[in-house]
């Protein structure tokens, strides 16, 4: 059992899905999030390193609001497919774009995540496989214009509509395909 009682738990993000992923570890905790935190890369960084990368700089930009007892769990997440990295899309325009790269092939999405205190800090990520159905333009017009999908990584959420008709197979966690490792952050918690 994960008994993190000893501290102030703060999730730093807007996310709902990585919300409703921590309550399902049923730990008390409270959302903090900073308005405009960068979350660019150096350009020689690939994968897996990116999402790692970019939740540390999260942590970073909480450091001041750190106190002895709290413990942040910051994390992001990408979609790689044939080396292009698919963030957050900047529009529907661009949303409607990244599912058509997507459509009939198969993409890892990748999630970094940073667990951080005042003494130490663990960084970690988790990919996973996911294989998408051949989309017709107008099952896309229909997802981004109902959905707008514009704070996905990769422009869809695997939990949503577009999951339910495109996904045809996963190897890995479904879990970090919505956004949060969750069962690899219960293991890297208990033994923080």
């Amino acid at each position: 059992m994960l008994d993190l009682s000893k501290y102030n738990i703060i999730l730093a993000s807007n996310s709902p899905r990585r919300k409703e992923l921590l309550s399902g570890l049923d730990v008390s905790y409270e959302i903090k999030t900073l308005p405009d935190i960068d979350e660019s890369y150096p350009e020689s960084l690939q994968g897996e390193e990116i999402a790692i990368y970019i939740s540390k700089e999260k942590a970073e930009a909480y450091k001041d609001h750190l106190k002895e007892n709290t413990l942040l769990i910051t994390a992001d997440t990408i979609v790689l497919l044939e080396g292009k990295v698919y963030g957050k899309p900047v529009d529907e325009d661009e949303a409607k774009q990244m599912l058509r790269d997507l459509s009939g092939k198969t993409h890892l999405v990748v999630t970094g995540v940073c667990i951080t205190t005042s003494e130490k800090q663990q960084a970690f990520g988790v990919s996973s496989e996911v294989r998408f159905a051949k989309l017709e333009e107008d099952e896309i017009e229909y997802y981004v214009n109902k959905y707008k999908p514009l704070d996905k990584a990769g422009a869809y959420g695997v939990q949503e509509w577009i999951g339910y008709i495109a996904v045809e197979y996963i190897s890995g966690s479904y879990f970090n395909i919505m956004g949060l490792p969750i069962q690899r952050l219960y293991q890297e918690l208990k033994k923080f």
